[in-house]
């Protein structure tokens, strides 16, 4: 009985890595004022983060519909058939409509179709790592229950956090306010942000500087690991060599059996800008 694990494009997941796995990505939009872009479809990552830097507009982003949702499922049953089950794994309920949308489409198709729909409460690769997982399981032949069993460990054990090299489009975008922003700024404070229960952007430290920044989350990370092997990404927003010394540091100090190294997208990278740095981690089941 096939399984294809759906999500949505602020998974961040490669193209090729979905296309070995089978995984069907649902695109989010991304608006320059009048202009609308599909994310992963009309730009790029590298495009997204080069506009922003030169554009004096601060973009906006929009959830599928739930009739694009409705057309990806249909197209899924007619490709893999009526037996075909759909894991749709996607972007926190608490930050933007993109699950709502797919519970909408879930209830306006026929039934018999079977699809399960997850909140991951988490964003990026984060809940992208937790569907390449969860495609892997599929291909290895483990049933429904068994990769939702695996999905929700994932989803209740992941650790992520972000560094941000500016507050400016946190403070732009709402999630701080701008006297924090001008502060922080001055100071060089470089918030470390994580991911509460409900899906939410909170913090988890403010620190001086990225190194200590960085430090801190180490500590954090090696608190949770306890030196078992563990599953790590590595995410960062236009600043690849910083990335890639990163992930290196991790593969020394942690006992790594898989690593990632992803480019925020359109959708998350609106909300954090470029210069961002993040480490998601798991253990291994």
């Amino acid at each position: 009985m096939p399984i294809v694990i759906l999500t949505d494009s602020a998974s961040d997941i490669d193209a090729a890595v979905r296309q070995s796995l089978g995984i069907v990505a649902v695109p989010l939009k991304i608006m320059f004022g009048a202009e609308t872009y599909v994310d992963a479809v009309t730009i790029s990552s590298s495009e997204f983060f080069d506009k922003l830097k030169q554009s004096s507009v601060m973009p906006t982003t929009s959830q599928p519909s739930p009739l694009e949702f409705a057309e990806a499922y249909k197209a899924i049953h007619e490709k893999y058939g009526k037996d075909v089950q759909i894991i749709a794994i996607l972007l926190s309920g608490s930050l933007s409509g993109t699950y709502q949308s797919a519970m909408i489409a879930k209830s306006m198709l026929d039934e018999n179709i079977d699809i399960t729909v997850i909140d991951s409460r988490k964003a990026s690769f984060v809940h992208g790592m937790i569907c390449v997982e969860a495609a892997k399981a599929a291909q290895a032949g483990k049933n429904k229950e068994q990769i939702l069993d695996q999905i929700d460990r994932y989803l209740d054990e992941v650790q992520v956090y972000f560094i941000v090299d500016t507050l400016e489009f946190l403070q732009k975008g709402g999630r701080i306010g701008k006297a924090s922003a001008v502060i922080g700024s001055l100071l060089n404070i470089k918030p470390i942000l994580t991911l509460d229960p409900a899906g939410y952007v909170s913090a988890f430290d403010k620190v001086r500087g990225t190194k200590k920044a960085l430090n801190r989350v180490f500590e954090a990370l090696q608190e949770y690991a306890q030196g078992e092997p563990v599953k790590i990404a590595v995410l960062h927003s236009s600043v690849p060599d910083q990335a890639a010394e990163l992930l290196e540091r991790l593969k020394q100090e942690f006992s790594v059996t898989d690593s990632w190294l992803e480019e925020i997208g359109p959708v998350i990278g609106t909300h954090t800008g470029p210069g961002l740095l993040g480490i998601v981690m798991v253990k291994n089941q």
